[in-house]
């Protein structure tokens, strides 16, 4: 079975970035990453990219204003010049509309630094650390017009420790994103991703509910 082409859509510094084209240097690995996309001209994941051989393509929304149809069109060109199967957002700071969503439906994949559907938005380690969560982590999931809403393909906890700090508890939380991202994305190029009513299941076992993820570290 031949390698899904991938797109990497970063705007800043691109570390989950870094961790897929890391995963996919294994020629065993299921997806290649072929382009990396930013927003940003200044994003400092694009000399990761290009350090690594890999096309790193500049759409600067700030060329389109307000105007976010022309911003999309003129990613989704970029897109398809490259013949792109499977899009992974990686710290990419822009949400995308419904119609360009639709086009990739179930094809879009976004990592999350939370145990969703817990602590959607910004601001998760905060918030956890705020709400005296017991566990914390990261997910990866599919994109839907609603916000870190689509269906979760992969998710691993961590306990939140008594010491921890917002910069602790991140820099924890970023390993397991390094570690599950290239894993979920395995899983999708494989073809073990399906969707039932709004569920993802892995070789037809759903994936387990936030709750009954139990961390992989101690208190």
């Amino acid at each position: 079975m031949s390698r899904k082409r991938v797109a990497v859509l970063i705007s800043g510094r691109g570390s989950n970035m870094a961790a897929l084209i890391e995963a996919a240097e294994d020629k065993k690995y299921p997806a290649e990453i072929v382009v990396v996309i930013s927003n940003r001209p200044d994003a400092g994941g694009l000399l990761i990219a290009q350090a690594a051989g890999i096309a790193a393509e500049i759409v600067d929304h700030a060329k389109f204003g307000t105007e976010r149809a022309g911003f999309e069109r003129a990613v989704q060109e970029v897109l398809e010049k490259h013949r792109i199967d499977l899009v992974c957002l990686a710290g990419f700071m822009r949400l995308l509309t419904a119609g360009f969503l639709e086009k990739w439906h179930l094809r879009i994949l976004n990592i999350h630094p939370a145990l969703l559907p817990a602590f959607k938005g910004l601001d998760t380690h905060r918030r956890a650390l705020e709400a005296h969560a017991k566990i914390h982590g990261a997910s990866v999931h599919f994109v839907v017009p609603e916000m870190d809403s689509g269906p979760v393909i992969a998710q691993s906890a961590i306990a939140v420790r008594s010491t921890d700090s917002e910069a602790t508890l991140a820099r924890r939380v970023l390993e397991i994103e390094h570690r599950i991202y290239p894993a979920a994305l395995k899983l999708v190029a494989e073809g073990r991703v399906r969707v039932e009513n709004g569920r993802c299941l892995i070789d037809g076992v759903p994936v387990p509910d936030v709750t009954d993820v139990a961390p992989t570290d101690p208190a």
